[in-house]
């Protein structure tokens, strides 16, 4: 009965927002200008979904296994010249799936799936400034390697290898597909989406025990019959009027470790939902009490990538928009910056001196939702990471109470 009440209270927020708004509630605000989006590099033909920055301003992007071209480059470091080095080293880089599993042709020797890349998503820097890279390890989505899905920590600037932490078939099951990580440095904790299943993986870092948590609540999972229409591109597979509609669980996340609360919302989505984190450390806490912790926000946008900075303001992807929107404590969303090139922004990451990057990943461009299987063209559409300044107005909005 609770989650019901719940569900119906988010439902009448939501449209109450619609109805104040004429449709469409993302809007400019005259305090706060357009950000002119700035290239920091382009990928003809390189998809890169994944964007993180460390403290010193080194930009780390990661690339999923999802096609038969992929050129075996999964997490790299981006060079001032804009080339990709593989990162930690190539070794990380060297697995190939075997032929009798996949397509791709197989690797002389096969590297160790548990040690190595297989289909890395994310990658993201914590406050204490440590790299973090989530492998969900199903390369084209085809189902997880057994043993293979793991979150490591690795030192951005040596490249050394801190920890790995395994995900067995009860935390990542074959058809799950763990997707973003943001990390809790007062409490060592990560929290990461599921968008294969739909679920929240939250991991105890002093000791590696991971668990699942709102498995097959309404907030992890997609919206029925929702199909976004991203470029002017409806999202069926195959790019067929009657092909089946790509279904993505929760997959944006983020953390506001100052308050305690986690953000998160489903891709083929938009309704924002968030939790108090301290619910997600309880152990003894009923699956019904926890989904009745859930908060439903209210309607947003389609989005992908979420970060959030220590005044509350929530940042996220408009895929729809190819746009970057900003809501504010008291629930306005604002359209933050718009931009052609913003094509499937994916991944959202702050750096140095207020600013904000994102990665775009062009993936309704790709095979999966064309019919004549066509890619971007890599000279006039190619893969990028991007970067805005921050407004002052937005730097200086009042701390929420």
């Amino acid at each position: 009965m609770t989650r019901l009440l719940r569900i119906r209270a988010g439902l009448l927020l939501s449209a109450a927002l619609l109805s104040g708004c004429a449709g469409d509630y993302v809007k400019p605000d005259s305090s706060i200008p357009l950000c002119t989006l700035e290239t920091v590099a382009e990928f003809p033909g390189k998809q890169i979904t994944g964007v993180a920055v460390s403290r010193q301003g080194r930009i780390f992007v990661s690339s999923p296994r999802w096609h038969d071209d992929f050129d075996g480059l999964s997490v790299a470091s981006l060079s001032s010249d804009g080339s990709l080095s593989p990162f930690p080293d190539a070794a990380w880089n060297a697995w190939s799936p075997p032929a009798s599993t996949l397509s791709d042709a197989p690797s002389a020797t096969p590297a160790d799936p548990l040690n190595t890349w297989v289909c890395v998503q994310s990658v993201h820097i914590d406050l204490k400034n440590r790299l973090w890279v989530v492998d969900p390890a199903s390369p084209k989505l085809a189902g997880v390697i057994p043993g293979a899905a793991k979150l490591v920590e690795l030192d951005p600037r040596s490249g050394k290898v801190n920890r790995i932490i395994r995900f067995n078939d009860t935390v990542a099951p074959t058809k799950s597909y763990l997707n973003d990580v943001r990390i809790d440095t007062e409490t060592e904790t990560a929290y990461l989406t599921d968008s294969g299943l739909g679920g929240i993986v939250v991991v105890n870092l002093a000791d590696g025990s991971s668990r699942r948590f709102l498995d097959n609540d309404p907030s992890v999972l997609a919206d029925d019959g929702l199909i976004p229409v991203v470029g002017g591109i409806p999202l069926r597979f195959g790019g067929t009027p009657d092909g089946p509609p790509m279904v993505v669980h929760s997959d944006g996340i983020a953390l506001d470790q100052v308050r305690g609360h986690l953000y998160w919302q489903s891709l083929t989505g938009k309704t924002l939902h968030r939790i108090r984190t301290k619910f997600l450390r309880e152990a003894k806490l009923s699956p019904d009490k926890l989904a009745a912790e859930v908060e439903n926000l209210g309607l947003t946008v389609v989005t992908d990538g979420m970060e959030v900075d220590e005044k509350a303001n929530l940042y996220y992807t408009a895929l729809e928009k190819n746009a970057l929107i900003l809501r504010i404590p008291d629930g306005r969303q604002i359209l933050l910056a718009q931009d052609e090139r913003l094509a499937w922004p994916d991944s959202l990451a702050f750096g140095p001196s207020g600013t904000l990057y994102v990665s775009t990943a062009r993936i309704h461009q790709t095979a999966w939702f064309n019919s004549n299987s066509t890619q971007p063209d890599p000279q006039t559409q190619p893969f990028g990471i991007y970067k805005i300044k921050l407004p002052l107005a937005v730097r200086q909005l009042p701390q929420r109470p």
